[in-house]
């Protein structure tokens, strides 16, 4: 089937009052379709960021998994369930043209299962930024935060293999942090943003000192003042929103979905699996002012699929 036809069997599907799935093909073209965003919680909204600025003219909707977050400490299964049941009703409800999976966990665990459920659909997945850490490193030494899920995946564990000749890499799994991030709990933040600091070090120029940090999960953009006062100013930190989004608007282009007018109707739309109104908290606090006019949100969903029951 191809990219046009899935978007005309989304296109013919009434669903409420969701603003682009009830339009039909000839009301509305393929660019003009919204991209979905799907995390564990709030971290993606660190990617949505990036997005909004490299793609000013796009419609966006956010789904916040929140009341199964947090991915990084749960097995692959229960994350590909979670992840199909997500991007199942973001495929049926708006319609969507493009998916960024702004979670590495997801990523890891599910990205090749909604590439063969969705072979039309362009879906950019994320993985932590190895490759431009190795780039940017001059001591060769690197430390990478991330998810204890993210740092046992298969896929991880390969992109680690391929580079490991080139650097050399230290894994800190920052069990808590994402979660403590997710809820705005500013304590435990600081504290383990210091512990997990601490393990990753030494820092310096010098041989053998860690001069870049890999934040190789979508929150800890967030914490990243908390992570830069523990270490030296010449310290690097990368992280996967920018490329992504760089990414997303190369592959969008490519194959004619770039909307080219901005969007008339709301350029985002949120949704969580738990309270909607942390997630309004996490947007008035972390996304640029001009983007909150254009928010729109919804009740919890979805229903098909879930697992909250596990």
């Amino acid at each position: 089937m191809s990219l046009r036809n899935v978007f005309a069997v989304h296109a013919d599907r009434s669903i409420g009052s969701t603003p682009n799935a009830a339009r039909s093909i000839g009301e509305m073209s393929n660019a003009a379709w919204s991209i979905g965003v799907f995390d564990s919680g709030v971290g993606g909204l660190s990617v949505l960021r990036a997005l909004q600025a490299e793609l000013p003219h796009e419609r966006f909707v956010y789904f916040a998994d929140t009341a199964h977050a947090p991915y990084g400490e749960r097995g692959d299964a229960y994350v590909a369930e979670r992840t199909l049941a997500v991007v199942n009703e973001l495929v049926d409800t708006h319609g969507i043209k493009a998916l960024v999976v702004a979670c590495n966990t997801a990523t890891a665990a599910a990205v090749h299962l909604l590439r063969a459920q969705w072979p039309a659909l362009p879906v950019i997945g994320l993985e932590p930024a190895l490759k431009p850490a190795v780039a940017a490193s001059r001591t060769g030494h690197i430390a990478v935060l991330a998810t204890r899920g993210t740092l046992a995946s298969a896929k991880f564990g390969r992109l680690h293999a391929a580079l490991a000749g080139q650097a050399q890499f230290r894994l800190v799994p920052c069990d808590g942090l994402a979660d403590a991030i997710e809820r705005d709990d500013a304590v435990k933040t600081e504290a383990l943003c210091h512990r997990y600091m601490e393990a990753a070090g030494p820092f310096g120029a010098e041989a053998g000192q860690v001069d870049t940090v890999v934040l190789g999960c979508t929150h800890y953009p967030f914490a990243a003042p908390l992570l830069h006062a523990q270490a030296p100013a010449g310290v690097r930190f990368i992280e996967t929103g920018v490329p992504v989004a760089l990414h997303a608007r190369r592959l969008l282009a490519a194959q004619g979905l770039l909307a080219d007018a901005p969007a008339s109707a709301p350029g985002l739309t949120l949704h969580s699996s738990a309270d909607l109104a942390l997630l309004q908290s996490a947007v008035a606090r972390w996304l640029a002012p001009p983007s909150l006019p254009k928010v729109s949100a919804s009740a919890p969903w979805p229903a098909r699929g879930d697992v909250a029951s596990r």
